[in-house]
């Protein structure tokens, strides 16, 4: 028990900054609080801080024992959470971290209806054209498409996604319709660049292989939207998420090509930074985020050109 109430105290100390502003948030002296100090660092045979009479600071070794004892703490906190509210109803801050186009379009509603179910919980979404590490920015969720290599982190897989290949009717009747994954050499190609995928590589699977297709084209961007704009223009085929696409193939204004072929596919995930356990609100969030995309939009069983 003197231990973890070391590491609180020691926690405080940190964030507070000096011995006074610890002294009053304790309801106790500041020599109180040094003399408490000098025993901490006794116990563990170091100085943890370094103090004069006007400021302090951390040694390597405070700085190492704060960082420790600020993960402990939030893990005990967790835990006493997972205990006491696995029942309770979500409250409590939520950070995510989501892409452009998957973070408008799915994300942002799925959050502000998940708010309305659970009233007490407090939501801050960030959308960036990039992945952002979630324990350097203090993200609770990220959404993440295609293969979790990172092994520092947890994922559960919330959706499905295809991706297809796609041109406007346009295009093809001006450049005529691939037959085989070679002629996409000879077709300008729309490149989407997401996260470091290269320029011109499209990958495709045969058999459980993966088969890489250096295409060609004049028109690239990092932004979904963008590209989608520039095929539905007639300027190229696009190599796209079913979920971005679906509603133009129903509609007509896209076709899909080379439909026997299979391009790696971008499943959607949930990833959380590794940690004893989820605490409720987030467990609670990625429950309802797995129920709410078993309907995402996808082209199952609706022919083309159809509503």
């Amino acid at each position: 028990m003197s231990q973890t109430l070391d590491l609180s105290f020691f926690y405080l100390l940190a964030n507070k900054g000096s011995l006074a502003a610890t002294a009053r948030e304790l309801g106790v002296t500041p020599p109180a609080v040094s003399k408490r100090l000098t025993a901490l660092e006794a116990r563990l045979g170091t100085r943890l801080v370094n103090r004069t009479t006007r400021s302090m600071s951390l040694t390597p070794e405070g700085e190492l024992y704060f960082s420790h004892a600020a993960r402990i703490l939030t893990q005990i906190n967790e835990v006493e959470q997972l205990i006491s509210s696995s029942r309770a109803t979500p409250k409590g801050l939520i950070r995510v971290n989501a892409s452009l186009g998957f973070g408008r379009r799915y994300i942002g509603p799925a959050l502000g209806a998940f708010f309305a179910q659970y009233p007490e919980v407090e939501i801050q979404l960030e959308i960036t054209d990039h992945p952002l590490d979630l324990t350097t920015h203090g993200f609770d969720l990220g959404i993440r498409f295609g293969t979790l290599p990172d092994a520092a982190f947890h994922a559960r897989k919330i959706a499905s996604n295809r991706r297809l290949l796609c041109a406007s009717p346009l295009y093809l009747e001006k450049h005529g319709v691939p037959q085989r994954l070679a002629d996409l050499q000879q077709h300008n190609c729309i490149f989407l660049r997401q996260n470091e995928t290269p320029y011109g590589v499209w990958s495709f699977t045969n058999g459980g292989r993966t088969q890489n297709v250096k295409v060609r084209g004049a028109l690239g961007c990092n932004d979904g939207e963008v590209a989608l704009n520039w095929a539905l223009e007639g300027h190229g085929i696009l190599l796209r998420a079913e979920w971005d696409i679906a509603r133009y193939v129903r509609s007509g204004r896209l076709r899909l090509v080379l439909e026997d072929q299979t391009p790696t596919r971008a499943d959607v995930y949930a990833v959380y930074p590794q940690q004893l356990h989820l605490s409720a609100r987030v467990r609670s969030l990625i429950d309802f985020l797995v129920e709410r995309f078993k309907h995402i939009d996808h082209l199952e069983g609706v022919e083309a050109g159809q509503e």
